[in-house]
């Protein structure tokens, strides 16, 4: 039989020779980031377009797994938890604010933010739409951000293809105090697109936000379009055209005589990287011929 002393030499061995295993793997992936990094850094400084993607890929593909494997939740469920232990309930300006706070001081996130917000704002002040749509709400930042602006009687209609999004935007909505204005639709786009009229009781839209899938800019517009949702003067703006950008869409809005557009030049939500905001005025299929 071991005395105490041997079995405690003998447990220190067995934990010394644990860590030894585990240590080269947990040097594996320090350096495994650590390059991922350097070469982020490097093609960011050689390739000024490269710069946009490098700051989401770093965020969105190397930080945020990091985080909800220590923390044990996502990125989407810590907004949530941030915003109701420090906003206001009933309050949508605190909700904002405290969502503009997290992600600029604990974690970016892809809301539309403070700078580019105050451009939806101005927007939106000038139109005065009784039917506003939503494509894309993540965590509903920009649906509060824009039902809190909307006269009495107005209505905005957010689609969100993920569940798990869609559940945090409904609660984000209803701790605002904003669940008469807003109505969260799970789908996608395309699916819920043809269905506005005769589900959702929408003859025409006075505005449009696009922030969801960048490829599904164009499609989508055609669609509501081929769906007889936009009238003439109906505006589209369209988010992050720049980063991650949709530049098929700009071509086709900037090409044809249908619309008429104009650009906000800013930044990337809560950082220093080039962005811009498209508004799209639509002219109708009998638009004026562009000289």
């Amino acid at each position: 039989m071991w005395d105490s002393p041997t079995l405690l030499r003998a447990g220190c061995r067995c934990r010394l020779s644990l860590v030894m295993l585990e240590a080269p793997s947990l040097l594996l992936v320090a350096g495994g980031v650590g390059l991922a990094l350097l070469a982020l850094r490097w093609l960011a400084t050689t390739d000024l377009q490269f710069f946009g993607w490098a700051f989401i890929g770093w965020n969105e593909f190397i930080m945020k797994p990091i985080r909800n494997l220590l923390m044990g939740s996502s990125k989407e469920q810590r907004i949530l938890q941030h915003v109701l232990q420090h906003a206001v309930a009933g309050d949508p300006q605190s909700v904002v604010a405290a969502i503009d706070s997290y992600s600029l001081e604990k974690e970016w996130a892809m809301h539309v933010g403070e700078k580019k917000g105050q451009i939806v704002d101005r927007v939106l002040r000038e139109q005065q739409p009784s039917v506003l749509l939503e494509l894309g709400a993540y965590c509903g930042y920009s649906a509060v951000r824009m039902a809190r602006l909307l006269l009495p009687g107005a209505r905005l209609l957010t689609i969100e293809f993920n569940p798990d999004y869609a559940a945090i935007t409904q609660r984000m909505v209803e701790f605002a105090g904003l669940q008469d204005k807003v109505t969260v639709v799970l789908g996608a786009s395309q699916d819920i697109i043809p269905q506005l009229k005769m589900k959702y009781d929408v003859d025409t839209l006075d505005m449009v936000f696009l922030d969801h899938w960048k490829d599904r800019y164009l499609p989508d517009m055609l669609l509501l379009e081929e769906c007889g949702l936009l009238r003439e003067g109906t505006v589209l703006l369209a988010d992050n055209v720049i980063y991650p950008g949709a530049p098929d869409f700009l071509e086709y809005v900037r090409g044809n005589n249908r619309f008429e557009c104009s650009h906000f030049s800013s930044y990337l939500e809560y950082s220093k990287v080039v962005d811009g905001l498209e508004k799209v005025v639509y002219k109708g299929l009998s638009g004026p011929a562009r000289p």
